[in-house]
This record gives structure tokens, sequence and C-alpha cells, in this order.
């Protein structure tokens, strides 16, 4: 649905403070979308691509990657044709939510949703899911949040007391409290009319009493919605879809980890009537909590060209590489005096094969921190994760082809230096 010839030619001549607080109102499609091909202006007054080693100039070290996905290491690499995409759409013009409208159309897709949108990541796809639900398509109650005693929203949401970690604080965000509890008996004593949604992560699901079968049919009993957060959970693949198909009303994911998009971008999917408001407290309109929330044009087509990459990619593949590539960093430590290794798969976030490496203290003389230190001051630098105070732990799905050489090198050497 197009914006109207009167109402888009109020808007191009209204004042910027009278645009944002009828944006809030307006339907969320219109405009003219613009092409990823650079216009001939764009062309003709665009630089040269810059050869500046901008981490070098800075000072900033930069390392390989034996870690994984973690925000603090700024996730993932994107792949080249996803910086190609960010690259070309930085060149036009075009109105952001006829943007989010065919991406999202075709993302919704992709993923067996009604709808989806593209987030400035998981986090803030929690807080806008469950603002839209709380809000419904009322610009009114839009604007009122976080603000929510006396204007007969909802304001709680429940969750198991093992899934009540530290990103639950986006729920907070909308102005909801956080009832933790264990059991379904539970549940359905805690549920009352302020109970705005049932939330679960899917990373904790094996910590829980109860399962993601069951916490829908929770939902659905009492007529409340439910999400999961997936955010690292992709591999495999399948889960893209997965907890669509199962029923939750709306699923959040990163998009800078395995997909490989854009590390503050990321999805919120699901049933068409929670995305439609939850875009109400998205940018460009403004008075609204997710305001600050902002995901450009160049992230939007970003996310959407790595996931349709993602969809396309030969996995088994890529697993087969990443298990060659664990299986040399394993075989060149596992023979030094005092260390013991072992590969397994984590069973719900980051599902790939993964090294751990630990060793006796009494043969080889360092601890976790120590090894940390040495690979991380060593050249090139190296970071892996600690556990406890003789192990780390090792995994090669976002290195460069030819990094799992390096690690298995300067571990097997720092390793073997601190034997008795």
């Amino acid at each position: 649905m197009g914006l109207v010839p009167g109402i888009y030619y109020k808007i191009v001549f209204m004042k910027r403070r009278d645009l944002l607080k009828n944006l809030s109102i307006l339907p969320l499609a219109g405009g003219v979308l613009g092409s990823l091909i650079p216009s001939s202006s764009a062309k003709a007054n665009s630089r040269s691509r810059s050869k500046r080693d901008l981490y070098k100039e800075l000072g900033v070290r930069t390392f390989i990657n034996a870690a994984g996905t973690y925000t603090f290491m700024t996730g993932s690499l994107m792949h080249d044709y996803v910086v190609d995409a960010i690259r070309g759409a930085s060149n036009d013009f075009c109105l952001l939510d006829e943007l989010q409208d065919k991406v999202g159309a075709k993302i919704a897709t992709m993923v067996h949703a009604e709808s989806a949108v593209v987030t400035s990541g998981a986090f803030s796809g929690l807080t806008l899911g469950l603002a839209g639900i709380l809000t419904g398509t009322d610009p009114k109650k839009v604007e009122q949040l976080p603000h929510l005693e006396g204007t007969g929203m909802k304001s709680e949401v429940i969750c198991q007391k093992e899934h009540d970690i530290v990103y639950n604080h986006a729920f907070r965000n909308t102005g909801c409290n956080i009832i933790a509890v264990e059991t379904a008996e539970d549940v359905e004593k805690a549920i009352n009319e302020k109970t705005a949604l049932l939330s679960f992560i899917n990373i904790q699901a094996d910590k829980g009493k109860i399962m993601h079968e069951d916490w829908i049919a929770l939902g659905k009993k009492y007529n409340i919605p439910t999400c999961i957060d997936i955010a690292a959970d992709v591999p495999p693949i399948s889960n893209l879809w997965k907890f669509n198909d199962m029923g939750f009303d709306f699923v959040v994911i990163s998009g800078g980890k395995a997909i490989r998009g854009p590390q503050s971008a990321g999805l919120l999917m699901g049933k068409k009537a929670v995305i439609e408001a939850a875009r109400l407290h998205m940018p460009p309109r403004g008075f609204n909590i997710g305001r600050g929330m902002k995901v450009n044009k160049e992230e939007i087509l970003g996310m959407y060209v790595a996931l349709e990459h993602y969809l396309t990619y030969d996995h088994d593949k890529e697993w087969k590489q990443w298990e060659k590539a664990i299986g040399q960093i394993e075989n060149k430590v596992k023979g030094i005096n005092g260390v013991t290794s072992k590969v397994s798969i984590p069973p719900l976030g980051n599902v790939t094969p993964t090294l751990s490496v630990s060793w006796d203290k009494n043969i080889v003389k360092l601890t976790t921190k120590d090894l940390q230190e040495k690979l991380r001051n060593g050249s090139p630098s190296i970071e892996v994760i600690g556990s406890g105070d003789n192990g780390i732990t090792i995994t090669v799905w976002v290195m460069k082809p030819g990094e799992e050489k390096i690690v298995a090198r300067r571990l097997a050497e720092e390793l073997t230096n601190a034997s008795a």
C-alpha cells in the first residue's frame, strides 16, 4: 500500500517536527525503492576505495578469532557480497519504510514467518516485539511507553527462572516486570490480567523444566503471546524457520553471527500483527522507545543479502571444513605431555565443532590466563576462551582460511615450552 499523492505532498513540505509526529500514524509502505546500482552522479563524485589501514593507524589490535561470535570481539566477519551490497546501497536514497516492507516480505518467506523486519540486533527485537504486543497499533499507547501505570496496558513478562538472564533487560525497557517461574503449575498461578508475554530463551532450554512445545501450549491455553530468543543459535540452518513453524508469536536472532550480516543488525520475525505493531516503535517514527534502535538502509540490505546467501550454502561441506580445521589443531596438541583434548558440539547455541584443551598444571606450568596472554601478545595475536584454571576452548568457524594452522602452531609452542 503506497502513500497517496496528497499525503506525499504534505510529507515533502511539512516541518520536520510535524513529519515525525505524523509518521507514527501513516501506513508503513510508500515511496520508491532506490536501486542498488550507483547513480551516474554518485559514480562521478565517488572517491576511490580507501587503502588506509585504520586499525594500524589508530593503534587498534586485530587478532585471529579462535573464540567465536562474541559481541565484545565484534561478532563475525561479513562476506564480500554483504560489503558490496552495503557499499552499493549507500549511493541512493529510498524511503526507509518501503525498504523494510520489501525486504521484510522476502525474509518472511525465507523463514516461514507471516512477517519480518530487520532490527538493530536481537536485543532490540525483544524490546520491539514486546512493545508491539503492549500497544498494538494505537499511536497514543506507543507514545506512552515505558510508562505503563494508569494506561490499561499489561506490565508483566513470565519466563522460567533459568531463562531469567541479563538479556531480559530488553523487556524491562518497555516498563514491564519479569516474573520468574519453574514449573507449568507456577506459570498457571502467575498468569493474570497483567501478563503480556511468555518468554523463552533457546540456549537455556536444557536448564528449564518446560520445553518449547509445552511453553507454546501454555500461551495458547491462556491466549498469551509467546516469544523465543535464538540470538546465536544458527547453525543449524533449520532454526531459522523451526520456531516460526512451531508457533511462537515472535522470534529474534542476531544478524552478525553465523549469518554474517552486519554485526549491528538482527531479525524480528513472527505473526503479522506483532511485527506491524512493533514497527510503530521503530525509526523513522519518533516519540517512541525504539527511536534509538535505528537500522539504516545499508544494514537492512546487507542483512537481506547475507541471509539470502546463507540459505544457499553447502552447509555439509562447510561442516566438514570446520571438522578438518579443528582436527588439525587437536592433532598438533594432543601428543604434548600432560595435555588432554576433546572435540564436542554444543547442543543449543554456537552449534559447531569445539575443541576443549586442558592440561595437568603439575606438568604444564601455565594458568589459563597465562596462556591467553601469551597467545594474545604474540604475532599474530590470537583470542581464545578460557575454561577454568587450566583449560581453553577453541572454535574455527569464524577464522579466515589458513588461520587454523597458525593457531595450531602457536598453541603447541606455548604448551610445549611450559611443559616440565
